[in-house]
């Protein structure tokens, strides 16, 4: 991975705006890329323990009443508004191909880095996410056990794709989107006390990923909406 110049981003005229929350991990998602591609967003932050993406004024933003949302606006004043993590991670490599992109050249390596990222995207972190937690306790379910076993499953598999994939990240030695999406993965697993000493690969190239600084910068425990006891 190329660090994004100054030249680079001289040439990027838009301006961007993440409305996000510390401890979502598809937040961390556009936190982690933003960072690597240079660009520095505005922010407004949702709390999602306070309730405030079920509010009107965010539903306006986001009928998901979810995080992240990502706003673009060009020179011109014509703004683009992304509500889903993913479609904003492929946007911004679309349309700033140059920032420090996060999809390999090759076109094999591009579906394997998006099927990884998919694997987060799709089958670890929708069934651990706050509402889904929640109303697994309401309905009398063991939430920590639910949340480590679904985990464990999903990291599993993406394992099983990355021991045949990675170098020195996720797919080849360039960071890509997969690797993008998989440190907050990890980072909600290690506070649900998934085992990973059956994911030798995958810890591997999260240990690797996560001494980024772009990375490091990006963690939960270091935004300006953390509390200031779990600040690190």
């Amino acid at each position: 991975m190329s660090p994004t110049s100054q030249s680079q981003l001289e040439g990027v005229q838009d301006t961007f705006h993440l409305y996000t929350y510390y401890r979502s991990s598809c937040s961390a998602r556009l936190r982690i890329a933003l960072n690597l591609k240079g660009i520095t967003p505005t922010k407004t932050f949702i709390n999602l323990i306070g309730n405030a993406q079920n509010g009107p004024d965010y539903t306006s933003v986001n009928p998901s009443h979810s995080v992240p949302t990502l706003v673009i606006t060009k020179p011109s004043g014509q703004t683009t508004k992304i509500t889903q993590s993913i479609s904003a991670l492929e946007y911004l490599e679309e349309a700033y191909p140059h920032l420090a992109p996060l999809l390999p050249k090759d076109v094999d390596a591009r579906a394997t880095a998006r099927t990884l990222a998919q694997i987060i995207a799709s089958d670890v972190q929708p069934v651990t996410n706050l509402r889904i937690l929640v109303r697994i306790g309401e309905l009398g379910g063991d939430r920590l056990a639910y949340a480590k076993e679904m985990m464990t499953a999903g990291l599993k598999a993406y394992e099983a794709i990355a021991k045949e994939s990675a170098g020195k990240y996720s797919v080849g030695d360039e960071v890509s989107l997969a690797d993008v999406c998989l440190v907050p993965a990890v980072w909600g697993a290690e506070r649900f006390g998934v085992d990973f000493s059956e994911l030798p690969t995958l810890k591997a190239v999260y240990d690797r990923v996560s001494a980024l600084p772009e990375v490091q910068k990006a963690h939960w425990n270091r935004q300006e909406d953390t509390p200031a006891e779990l600040r690190g």
